[in-house]
């Protein structure tokens, strides 16, 4: 989802401040918005085991693992 030649952040997504300043777990929703998809999207990428970053099920829920986040999104650690 990256190497479009354009940032995160002007396609809607988060910039490295945003993303560095994240919890070690966040929810799908927040993940797809750094991806700078839409939730639905996103949703249909982990169904289809696609998503390119690491979620943890939470009872009925998903979660995704931010340092996977940055890791699939090339932020430094």
């Amino acid at each position: 989802m990256t190497g479009s030649g354009v940032s995160a952040r002007a396609r809607g997504g988060m910039s490295i401040e945003e993303l560095r300043s994240l919890p070690a777990a966040v929810s799908v929703a927040t993940a797809a918005r750094a991806f700078g998809i839409g939730t639905d999207k996103a949703y249909a990428l982990i169904k289809a085991e696609k998503f390119p970053a690491k979620t943890i099920p939470v009872g009925e829920t998903q979660k995704v693992a931010t340092l996977s986040l940055w890791e699939a999104l090339g932020v430094p650690s």
